[in-house]
């Protein structure tokens, strides 16, 4: 179970309000497509929720630890199991599929090993393995420079799998992909949720949102408009965001 208390997220020196008294409740293996016009806070929840910015206010509880009791940005010893996928995933286009996945973001690794590229044996069987689950053991030593944008997405999940992610908040992760590409994205993202149990919070157009995900939120100005499982929007609903 996860349960989001009173999120609260303003900016600036005049204090506007980007997200105004979130409250959600959800459980591990849930695929969740957030929608909603630009400049909602669509992204900023995504970031809020995968620990990549300070809460003003609120409580997280993730699988019965509280993750933020009163606002911050929660311990960083919880951090590795919250991944956030950016639209263009932030890959060393100079290393191999492999090594990006091994590696990982800045605070999944030591400095030395991001620097150097050491590899130890555990963790390449385990990459590799990641890697071959979703159909990319064949670029496993190719760079990431020379990825697909799909490609690139898919080897960004296997490396937040690897260091521990429990929860994947991806942001608009198919903008710019062709069909194929897109289906192949969103289908490794909601096998992810039925196979592995892990939870995946992404923005989606709607018409996506519907097809693939299994809970829908609708975001305006900031606040939630509606929470809605396992069904389509209804036209209100729609006239909402």
């Amino acid at each position: 179970m996860i349960e989001v208390s009173q999120l609260n997220i303003t900016v600036g020196a005049e204090k506007k309000k980007i997200l105004e008294d979130i409250n959600l409740q959800f459980e591990q293996g849930e695929m969740i497509g957030v929608v909603g016009p630009s400049g909602s806070g669509k992204s900023t929840l995504l970031r809020s929720l995968a620990l990549r910015m300070p809460w003003n206010s609120g409580k997280y509880v993730f699988d019965g630890k509280e993750i933020i009791k009163s606002g911050g940005r929660g311990s960083s010893k919880f951090r590795s199991q919250f991944a956030y996928l950016e639209q263009n995933p932030e890959l060393n286009i100079q290393k191999t599929a492999l090594k990006n996945v091994i590696i990982g973001q800045a605070g999944q690794t030591p400095l030395i090993r991001r620097v150097t590229g050491m590899i130890r044996s555990d963790d390449y069987m385990g990459a590799m393995d990641e890697l071959e689950k979703f159909g990319l053991l064949d670029k496993a030593h190719v760079k990431a420079g020379k990825l697909s944008g799909g490609e690139r997405q898919r080897v960004a999940i296997c490396r937040a799998l690897v260091h521990g992610a429990n929860l994947i908040a991806a942001d608009e992760p198919v903008i710019g992909l062709d069909k194929f590409a897109t289906e192949k994205v969103l289908d490794t993202l909601k096998n992810l949720c039925k196979e592995e149990k892990a939870t995946v919070i992404t923005v989606l157009p709607l018409e996506l949102a519907e097809k693939y995900c299994t809970r829908l939120w609708g975001l305006n100005q900031g606040r939630l408009q509606w929470d809605v499982t396992g069904r389509r929007l209804t036209q209100e609903e729609k006239q909402l965001i």
